[in-house]
């Protein structure tokens, strides 16, 4: 018999977002799979449909447009995430922030750990809190350890602003949001922040909305 509450199988929740085509929806804040905590990725997709999922998640990303997304973000609860930065800044902005182009990657049960004590502070913001940002202090440099979709280790440190990418998109995948490890004395609209706080670095909102930096 039936149960009419069974969970539906992760690869049938899958085939049916894939089934859409075109970019996936991104769910927002208030969601319960943002706060779950992600299940680790043991094989429930098989290689065809994980390779046409990642392929997803890519124009999603690219299409919202963000520099990393990961599964819970389409509602998906599997430790898998992807990222990519063409990093199409400044270089005031690239040489503050440590922003430099990175490839696209996958990354299959994602873990990471500080190199080191330096931490860095610059506003934020997420796909899944759409209109807002805020500045979050985070590790400068990171060791990510994972898999690609192909199951081969990846085992490498990261430091400026990828290493905040991979904190942020593994994050997401413990039921993590920004906004949890946020200063949010300087959370700031979309808008407020391009008129007010553009510069390269957050100094000047914190002297004037009245918080600390690292």
């Amino acid at each position: 018999m039936d149960c009419p509450n069974a969970p539906t199988p992760v690869a049938e929740r899958v085939e049916e977002l894939l089934a859409a085509g075109g970019p996936l929806p991104v769910v927002t804040a208030g969601h319960p799979v943002l706060r779950r905590g992600a299940e680790p990725f043991d094989g429930q997709l098989e290689p065809a449909l994980l390779a046409r999922f990642v392929e997803a998640l890519r124009l999603t990303m690219h299409a919202a447009p963000g520099v990393g997304l990961a599964a819970p973000q389409v509602g998906v609860d599997l430790r898998i995430a992807v990222l990519e930065d063409p990093a199409p800044v400044p270089e005031e902005v690239r040489r503050a922030r440590g922003r430099v182009p990175q490839p696209f990657r996958v990354l299959v049960n994602p873990s990471y750990e500080p190199v080191g004590a330096a931490r860095a502070a610059f506003y934020e913001g997420c796909l899944s809190v759409p209109g807002w940002q805020a500045v979050v202090a985070r590790h400068a440099e990171v060791r990510l350890r994972a898999q690609d979709e192909r199951g081969r280790p990846v085992d490498e440190v990261f430091t400026g602003w990828p290493a905040r990418i991979v904190q942020h998109e593994t994050d997401h995948l413990d039921g993590v949001l920004y906004l949890d490890r946020a200063e949010l004395r300087s959370l700031s609209s979309n808008e407020t922040l391009g008129a007010r706080w553009a510069q390269p670095t957050p100094v000047e909102a914190a002297r004037a909305l009245g918080f600390e930096l690292p």
